[in-house]
């Protein structure tokens, strides 16, 4: 039976090269909101007879998001390499407004808030469009799960 879903999501730790707390629970609800709701389907593995679930393991190198695809028992099913020069805007983008929420939450007005949180909002579904594109032809996915993987490769381009 089908079941085209990621089931466990992994960063490669080595590309992760600094956190801090904020940045740490947009990872945890990052991952926890695409385990518990997400579509997911390789186009390779699926018409090879695997149709889900997914285990995903994302890493960066040489400038190149790495998806290491494998079965549900964790057997390699293949790995999708993408080119992320046309996320560097919008990751710089995304890091710029979330420093700001970051700052404004702690001080701001409520309109404030919400401001920076609707320009948050647009560069991310921004990129989750840029990153469906991306994708095309490869893997079949919707608008919530590329938002989803898209903060979850911000967190892999945090620099200290």
């Amino acid at each position: 039976m089908a079941d085209p879903r990621i089931i466990h999501i992994e960063l490669d730790e080595a590309t992760i090269l600094w956190r801090n707390a904020d940045i740490e629970q947009e990872r945890r609800i990052a991952i926890f909101d695409l385990i518990e709701e997400n579509t997911f389907k390789p186009c390779r593995a699926a018409e090879a007879g695997h149709l889900g679930p997914y285990r995903l393991k994302l890493g960066v190198e040489d400038g190149r998001l790495s998806l290491d695809i494998a079965d549900e028992n964790g057997g390699q099913l293949e790995t999708l390499i993408l080119g992320l020069g046309r996320f560097r805007r919008p990751i710089r983008e995304y890091f710029a407004i979330c420093d700001s929420y970051y700052q404004a939450i702690r001080k701001a007005s409520a309109q404030e808030i919400e401001t920076i949180d609707m320009a948050r909002r647009g560069v991310h579904n921004e990129a989750a469009e840029m990153l469906l594109e991306r994708l095309e032809g490869k893997v079949e996915t919707d608008f919530a799960t590329a938002r989803r993987l898209f903060t979850l490769i911000c967190v892999l381009h945090i620099r200290g």
